[in-house]
């Protein structure tokens, strides 16, 4: 650790700041928690260490992410592998055209008592009911079933039939999309887009990593994943996050960042008027400075740098930023509207310029 006690303890904008030393310990438990995590994920994903690091973000976070990528880069794969060495229930729902809400969140069904021979409705669960949930392909079913898991990623819990019932904690939400394949696919809603934290973009890898996967896929391999942390060190760890200080200048650029990605305010630059319909809302911001916090904390410091922020403008802004025509017709990206926006909002020695 490069900071000192004194400097972990003492509060700062946007958190109470690391109060006690059990807070700091537990500061220490997650850097070390994220260096066994990544060692066991090795094991079984090659590479991708951009994406891992933003999974367990995601994690430490307590949020919901998309991981976006074409067929075979592992997507579910390191969802899977991520719930076995959490030691936490996994549920794979693959979503498909015909997918109804009561598929996702359970349903009521007569059930007769054989003691009795009453008859009497009975909850049967969905498999909304783990602690880490794989909608794959959430954009090939309609609004409404993607819908169903709005109440679940938010409220942590569902309604069926006019009763809510609770969802077993830690809960996440982690969704794939598909890019290429655009016939058969329902763009999810902004209102929904905007409730994952990231979007976790997957690429094909290096040439030598990708010789890697297909030699270790292609012979036999025994390993063993090993549980590090657990359900409980999560919850720990989403109330230690929340904790972390924050200088007023970089919680400021945070917000600036996002302010800039709305045409027609004072803060928009040219070609945001020009390539962007829709900016990103307060989630934005608020995300980007949870995301810092739990990557200050997993580099085993205790305090966020305008570098934590910057780094992941991209994923948290990429899925809110809606771009209209003129910037389809010129193939502008929203990850090139974030670049430009970075490029016009540098750090300095003081802060912003």
């Amino acid at each position: 650790m490069n900071d000192t006690l004194e400097q972990a303890v003492d509060g700062a904008p946007g958190g109470q700041g690391l109060t006690s030393e059990s807070d700091v310990e537990l500061a220490a438990r997650l850097a070390a928690g994220r260096e066994r995590i990544m060692t066991q994920l090795g094991k079984q994903i090659v590479g991708q260490e951009d994406v891992l690091g933003q999974v367990l973000m995601t994690l430490f976070v307590g949020g919901n992410s998309i991981l976006t990528g074409v067929p075979g880069l592992a997507k579910t794969l390191i969802v899977q592998t991520v719930a076995e060495i959490l030691d936490l229930e996994f549920s794979r729902i693959q979503f498909t055209p015909d997918l109804m809400p009561s598929d996702i969140t359970g349903t009521d069904i007569i059930q007769e008592d054989h003691d009795t021979g009453r008859r009497e409705m009975v909850f049967m669960k969905g498999p909304i009911f783990a602690q880490i949930v794989l909608a794959d392909e959430i954009n090939r079913t309609p609004p409404k079933t993607q819908a169903a898991l709005l109440e679940a990623m938010q409220e942590h819990r569902v309604t069926v039939q006019g009763r809510t019932y609770d969802l077993q904690q830690p809960f996440f939400v982690f969704a794939t999309q598909n890019p290429i394949e655009l016939e058969g696919t329902y763009p999810l809603p902004e209102a929904q887009l905007d409730r994952f934290m990231f979007n976790i973009v997957i690429d094909h890898l290096p040439e030598d990593e990708e010789m890697e996967i297909v030699v270790a896929t292609t012979t036999v391999r025994e390993f063993t994943l090993e549980t590090h942390v657990t359900g409980a060190d999560l919850r720990a760890f989403h109330r230690l996050v929340r904790r972390v200080p924050i200088a007023e200048p970089i919680l400021r650029y945070a917000v600036h960042l996002v302010r800039m990605t709305r045409p027609d305010t004072a803060e928009a630059p040219d070609f945001v008027n020009r390539w962007v319909q829709y900016g990103a809302s307060v989630r934005a911001a608020q995300f980007m400075v949870l995301g810092a916090k739990a990557k200050a904390l997993m580099d085993g410091r205790y305090h966020v740098a305008h570098e934590d922020v910057r780094a992941l403008a991209a994923p948290v802004m990429r899925h809110r930023i809606l771009t209209n025509f003129h910037a389809e017709s010129e193939r502008i990206t929203t990850d090139e509207i974030v670049s430009r926006l970075l490029e016009l909002a540098p750090v300095t020695a003081s802060g912003m310029k």
